[in-house]
């Protein structure tokens, strides 16, 4: 009778045990993939920290230096070098009423126009908002790029420097004539681009315009399928780059999703603002909650219509060299 009792207890404690075992297993596994998420995500991951040869081109003798030939004001500067002209532009209204802010660059050359990474180190979820990049590399008038950080592919060659060589999409380069242009990153090697003098790569899209001609119907395009991407499609905040002739730019950041204010821009009608501008390139670059355009120590912008930036993991910008 003493036997039947115990093997009762020691039969009763199994499923027990069984449960518990269960719920060890389910919590490492919930555990391992929620890190792997972070990690993926949110943990920064340095692979580089950028020396000042990295950051600059040509060096830094006189860099960040305004000078005092320079003339300039909320929406404007001009030097000897440097010409920038910032102009606001509303369209629509009510519930369609668009903001957006153009900003007309030419340069005396191409190495006023930089690239700054995050904390000055390139690797993945390392982020800061586009003014204080902009602002610890003296800009004066910067947007955002294409977030490179957030993925782990793509063609990254920034200030003549390639730090990452994983091709994958359509991306676009800056030469050092001033010039840009669309590529295709798996048919196009990074060292052809280094060796006809491109001096940096922004790897995002789609190409908007390409010699002259806005390129497709964007209604079905796609950049990436990570997991967190906000669909492209539809109106949204955008950032992008265009070019009218070599050393001469058009930097446009749209603002979005604030009814009265601006609903954003769909990829078509950004490439038609390009194309009504004369631009002959252009390329759009990571948007949304990024989309920002820093001025001569100011956010020109409204990002996403609450004055509030979100980190992005590296800028495009011109200072006085």
């Amino acid at each position: 009778m003493m036997m039947n009792k115990t093997t009762k207890k020691l039969t009763s404690k199994k499923p027990k045990r069984k449960l518990y075992i269960i719920s060890i297993v389910i919590i490492l596994v919930i555990g391992s993939v929620l890190y792997g998420l972070a990690d993926r995500y949110l943990i920064e991951h340095v692979e580089v920290v950028v020396s000042d040869e990295q950051s600059s081109a040509e060096g830094t003798s006189n860099a960040g230096v305004t000078r005092s030939s320079a003339t300039y004001d909320d929406w404007s500067y001009t030097s000897d070098d440097i010409k920038i002209k910032i102009d606001q532009v509303q369209t629509g209204s009510g519930s369609d009423q668009i903001t957006y802010f153009v900003a007309d660059v030419t340069l005396q050359d191409s190495s006023n126009l930089l690239s700054a990474f995050a904390d000055n180190s390139f690797g993945r979820n390392i982020i800061e908002n586009t003014s204080e990049i902009a602002s610890s590399n003296d800009a004066i008038f910067a947007i955002n790029g294409d977030y490179y950080g957030f993925r782990n592919d793509g063609v990254i060659i920034r200030n003549g420097t390639l730090f990452r060589d994983s091709p994958v999409r359509t991306a676009l380069a800056l030469f050092n004539d001033g010039t840009m242009k669309s590529f295709d990153e798996e048919q196009l090697p990074s060292s052809t681009l280094l060796a006809d003098g491109v001096t940096h790569t922004l790897s995002f899209g789609p190409t908007l315009i390409e010699d002259g001609q806005i390129t497709q119907d964007f209604s079905h395009v796609m950049i990436d399928t990570n997991f967190g991407n906000r669909s492209i499609q539809g109106a949204n905040p955008r950032t992008a780059i265009g070019m009218i002739a070599p050393n001469h730019y058009v930097f446009i950041v749209v603002d979005g999703r604030k009814q009265g204010y601006s609903r954003g821009m769909t990829l078509t009608e950004l490439a038609d603002v390009f194309a009504d501008l004369g631009c002959t390139e252009a390329y759009n670059l990571d948007g949304g909650g990024s989309s920002t355009m820093y001025f001569m120590g100011r956010v020109v912008n409204n990002p996403l219509g609450k004055n509030q930036e979100r980190g992005v993991s590296d800028i495009l910008y011109i200072k006085e060299r």
